[in-house]
């Protein structure tokens, strides 16, 4: 069914220079990327959180924290973008400054094509050596569980952020930084509703911005929303994008190259 906007909602949108989206788990849903939960499954049923997922049960078992990761890695990489990834990037291009703040850790947005990203909770596609914290995005398979870093020899580990680690400071500094800039905030699918994050929309509100949640459950962000959209996600942006910009743009994601 066409989306329609109300006529304050819709001019916002297009007057806008500075628009920040946030995206979180519905989002991974959409393209069939499994949660925690859903994937802890199968062999990994048996382990506990803190057996897999937290940086204690990495110093203590490195190798099976590792494996954790590499099964998780490779259920995002068969996964797609699908239409709200491709259709956020068109947002992107279209906006003189477009910020996308993601909790998703699947690598999709940037598949998709969208660059001016912020991974809060890091990127599957990408780990880090323990003991100097080199970025790695691509390593060699040599048999050895975890793998080494090229520079310093150290055990690689997830570039993503385990249970009981706080968010990266630099990512949740520009985040905050774009929020209290924007003219319009949205919400797009579920998103986790925790501190820090969900402090975001109250800051954008204090600016004055435009809210708009799309495709959400009943959390912060639709009590605080100007204007809500509950059709799906996936078929919501398209329809934003036709409505904002004038056209759907077709992206060719195999323009874009792979590593960030």
């Amino acid at each position: 069914m066409p989306l329609t906007l109300p006529d304050s909602v819709l001019q916002r949108l297009k007057q806008a220079k500075r628009v920040v989206a946030l995206t979180g788990g519905g989002m991974a849903a959409a393209s069939k990327v499994p949660s925690f939960r859903e994937a802890h499954t199968g062999e990994w049923a048996q382990y506990d959180v803190s057996e897999l997922a937290t940086v204690q049960a990495y110093l203590r078992n490195p190798r099976m924290v590792w494996e954790w990761y590499e099964h998780r890695r490779r259920t995002a990489e068969a996964a797609e973008p699908n239409a709200a990834h491709y259709a956020l990037v068109d947002l992107e291009q279209h906006y003189p400054t477009f910020t996308l703040i993601t909790q998703t850790i699947d690598g999709l947005h940037w598949r998709a094509g969208s660059r001016d990203l912020i991974e809060l909770n890091g990127c599957l596609r990408r780990s880090r050596c323990y003991e100097a914290g080199h970025i790695i995005s691509a390593w060699e398979d040599v048999g050895e569980s975890p793998p080494r870093c090229p520079h310093c020899g150290s055990m690689l580990r997830p570039g993503v952020v385990m249970f009981g680690e706080g968010l990266p400071e630099w990512e949740l500094r520009a985040a905050r930084a774009a929020v209290e800039q924007c003219d319009v905030f949205v919400c797009v699918g579920d998103v986790g509703a925790i501190e820090p994050v969900s402090s975001f929309p109250f800051a954008a509100k204090r600016v004055g911005a435009l809210l708009l949640s799309i495709d959400a459950e009943n959390s912060i962000y639709t009590l605080l929303a100007d204007h809500v959209i509950e059709q799906p996600l996936s078929e919501a942006l398209p329809e934003l994008v036709r409505l904002v910009v004038g056209e759907i743009g077709e992206l060719d994601a195999a323009a874009f190259p792979i590593e960030p």
